[in-house]
């Protein structure tokens, strides 16, 4: 892909080496090129106990992941200002590490989470205390300060700046009503119902909301957003999501935004995912969605 620089962050917040944290390799043995590779930041989490004040698991391990892949970007993006950065998860709290750089350096930057997930769980009550879990009611201010500080202040992304797509609203269990309840009112949400009617027009509606913001977005795909009969090869698969050519469709005017600063996909399982047919899609993925 020209225009851009891909980074991977081999981070998985379990600390249990369960397989995200191998997903950068298998992308990039899948294919995927883009311009300038960097390689990977210094993200991997060894250690997994959980916190006794705040109920989040490996945070020391998390705090260093945060602040190598806030370093690690930074020093792309000032060797190559002219491209935008890719990077490869690793699961979804890399983007902890990636709001860490932005905040300070940028300033108010908006998030388009693509997730079939809300990640807003409060980390004593989640059962695994991973912040995979929470890393959008941390970057919007919810959490431990040690976490939601990480940015210089808090919050590294206001809820009116973020935008939740792709998430399951229906047939939830008691656990996952009660997290998707604690969801600010004011963050802009197109549920996974809405995005499979008609994709385009979801991808359009959240391009348009950022337009209006009139900040720099920042796009971040959880392959779990899809459905499971389409992508497997993941740690929490959940029914009722898009199929891979819905998704393409969403993500096609974000990607084609001039509000867009960069782009993250995380929470591909290769362990998952033997013979790497779910890797070339991805490639696929982002070789069509990703502008030159």
């Amino acid at each position: 892909m020209t225009g851009w620089f891909m980074l991977g962050a081999p981070w998985d917040s379990s600390a249990s080496a369960r397989g995200e944290e191998r997903a950068p390799a298998a992308l990039r043995a899948a294919g995927l090129r883009a311009e300038v590779d960097l390689g990977d930041a210094a993200t991997r989490i060894a250690h997994a106990d959980r916190d006794l004040a705040t109920g989040v698991r490996a945070l020391p391990g998390t705090i260093a992941a945060a602040r190598a892949l806030a370093d690690a970007l930074a020093a792309g993006r000032r060797s190559h200002p002219d491209l935008w950065p890719l990077v490869l998860g690793g699961d979804c709290s890399l983007l902890l590490g990636v709001f860490a750089h932005l905040r300070p350096t940028v300033g108010e930057v908006g998030l388009w989470l693509v997730d079939g997930h809300p990640d807003f769980f409060d980390a004593a009550a989640s059962d695994t205390g991973e912040t995979a879990d929470l890393e959008l009611a941390v970057l919007t201010g919810d959490g431990p300060p040690a976490l939601t500080g990480l940015g210089g202040r808090a919050p590294m992304v206001a809820a009116r700046h973020a935008a939740l797509l792709g998430h399951r609203t229906a047939d939830l269990d008691p656990d996952s009503a009660a997290e998707l309840a604690r969801v600010p009112a004011d963050l802009f949400t197109i549920d996974a119902p809405a995005v499979i009617d008609d994709p385009g027009a979801a991808g359009r509606r959240a391009a348009g909301w950022a337009d209006g913001l009139g900040i720099p977005m920042w796009l971040h795909v959880d392959v779990d957003v899809l459905d499971p009969t389409a992508m497997p090869a993941v740690t929490y698969p959940q029914p009722g999501g898009p199929d891979l050519g819905q998704l393409a469709a969403v993500l096609a005017p974000l990607a084609a935004s001039p509000r867009l600063l960069g782009v993250s996909l995380a929470d591909y399982r290769p362990d998952l995912d033997p013979h790497g047919r779910h890797a070339a899609e991805l490639v696929t993925l982002l070789d069509g969605a990703l502008r030159p």
